[in-house]
């Protein structure tokens, strides 16, 4: 799974449903993102794949845009593992949903990010309903491999590090 793939031209994301560009928190990095109607289950609660698609939208503010150290890694940037745990239901009419993330260890080639899902208007230091991880490997396209991180990049994700 890629995430470069999915980098819009434009720099900004069009927040007339909700969402933003995100801004640094104590916790890490915090994007609002909108649930759409497709994203429901029938229980009305965010379908487990749709989850992970809002959970991709949330990092590409993060990490992608042009203002970024790591707007690079738009150019490969691969999830190498994927980890989802619900604590509690996020349903559609608590959007949009409050995405934190963070990273949990950063090496050469490689990062981890923690996120902390949160329905709208719930307090920073409440429990999150949803916590998940992602392995992200910087990777070259041209020779289909990791590439070494730039000290650019590194840095800026060492500035979100959390035990």
């Amino acid at each position: 799974m890629s995430d470069a793939g999915n980098h819009r031209d434009e720099s900004h994301r069009d927040d007339s449903l909700g969402g933003d560009d995100g801004h640094r928190v104590d916790a890490g990095y915090l994007v609002t993102v909108p649930v759409r109607w497709s994203d429901m289950d029938v229980f009305q609660h965010i379908n487990h794949a749709r989850m992970v698609t809002l959970l991709e939208e949330a990092r590409i503010p993060w990490l992608f845009y042009d203002e970024r150290p790591t707007v690079g890694l738009r150019n490969g940037c691969l999830v190498a593992d994927l980890h989802v745990k619900y604590q509690g239901q996020v349903r559609h009419d608590e959007s949009p949903i409050e995405v934190t993330m963070f990273t949990t260890r950063v090496r050469a080639v490689d990062f981890f990010v923690g996120y902390e899902v949160r329905p709208k208007g719930a307090a920073p230091d409440s429990r999150p309903a949803v916590v998940a991880s992602t392995q992200l490997v910087s990777f070259d396209v041209d020779t289909q491999r990791p590439r070494r991180m730039t000290a650019q990049e590194k840095d800026y994700l060492t500035s979100f590090l959390r035990a």
